[in-house]
């Protein structure tokens, strides 16, 4: 078996959850009851924002519950969606009287859950906004010729959905503004991902999939999801060009554009890497003359210990700007 810090597969979840409130007790609250992440001290009057999934991909979600970010996260076991009930108990608890927005990255577990739990906030009178995050561009429906898949699937551009949508929220925005914002962001944001190793899951031996010394996975998924083509294994520069290029295509960048960039890492990969492949995607951008006008580098939507990085690009202007550099206080992000 492959050696792994947990104690016992079956409770790494809950061990987790423990261990955050009890690392932050300042930020969060774990609500054993009804499984859920919430903010140690509950926001008064403003839109609540609630979002979740399966667990494995940390610091997503729960590591962004907290001022300027979200209400409540709902995780489920490793790679599943939380149930209904819990989403529905989560919605309720992000809600203090102004409805709430439910950020929901695109699989079917997570949609129908998220779904069905906004349907029984309205038994409560409460208002409820979903916004769907589907910026992975390896799963685009439009250049695989299946228009009756399920679409792109949400990966690391959620995590600038809830930073905007937190940020429009605590300056006191309406329900419909605040899933306006979220929306702007979720659709224009693009995300490419490649893994050198895929990762493995606690308590097993052998990871999702297998590559060769000389191959990388190029467009997989957070789930340990295959990607769309393998390509040989290259410099920092080359690898991360595979992933820029193909989202300033799809997105129409050029010279004059602005961006912010999210070089993310997948699980496995170190601080020194990513810090390398982020100078590559300033280098590659500016040389077309598009202005990386924010950067964000780090570990924040991973797959396990998958080792890789993802690159997401979402167009701003000024006004996006100002609300991705408001305060942010939660465990896994803060300024």
């Amino acid at each position: 078996m492959k050696r792994q810090i947990i104690n016992d597969s079956g409770a790494a979840v809950t061990e987790a959850l423990e261990g955050m409130e009890l690392s932050f007790p300042d930020l969060v609250s774990y609500d054993t009851d009804r499984g859920l992440i919430r903010r140690a001290t509950p926001a008064r009057d403003k839109v609540g924002l609630v979002s979740g999934g399966g667990s494995g991909h940390e610091p997503l979600h729960a590591g962004f519950v907290g001022r300027g970010m979200l209400d409540v996260a709902v995780p489920g076991a490793v790679f599943a969606s939380p149930t209904a009930l819990q989403v529905h108990e989560g919605t309720l608890a992000a809600d203090s009287g102004r409805g709430v927005v439910q950020i929901v990255k695109n699989y079917t577990g997570d949609v129908l859950n998220f779904t069905i739990a906004g349907e029984l906030a309205g038994d409560h009178a409460v208002d409820t906004e979903m916004v769907l995050v589907d910026d992975d561009l390896a799963t685009d429906t439009d250049t695989d010729g299946d228009a009756d898949g399920p679409g792109r699937r949400g990966t690391a551009a959620v995590v600038a959905v809830e930073k905007i949508a937190g940020a429009r929220a605590e300056l006191g925005g309406s329900l419909t503004e605040v899933a306006d914002a979220a929306r702007r962001v979720a659709r224009t944001s693009r995300t490419m991902s490649l893994a050198l190793q895929a990762g493995t899951h606690p308590g097993e031996d052998r990871p999702a999939f297998d590559l060769a010394a000389d191959e990388v996975e190029l467009g997989v998924g957070i789930h340990g999801e295959r990607g769309i083509s393998r390509a040989r294994y290259a410099s920092a520069d080359e690898l991360s060009e595979m992933l820029v290029t193909p989202l300033v295509r799809d997105l129409g960048l050029g010279r004059g554009s602005a961006v912010l960039a999210i070089v993310n890492g997948l699980g496995g990969a170190y601080p020194l890497e990513l810090s390398i492949a982020a100078r590559a995607v300033h280098r590659l951008l500016g040389a077309q003359g598009i202005t990386v006008a924010r950067t964000l580098v780090g570990t924040y939507v991973t797959s396990l210990d998958m080792h890789g990085f993802s690159v997401t690009l979402t167009p701003v202007d000024a006004d996006l700007l100002k609300l991705w550099d408001a305060p942010v206080r939660t465990p896994a992000l803060n300024w």
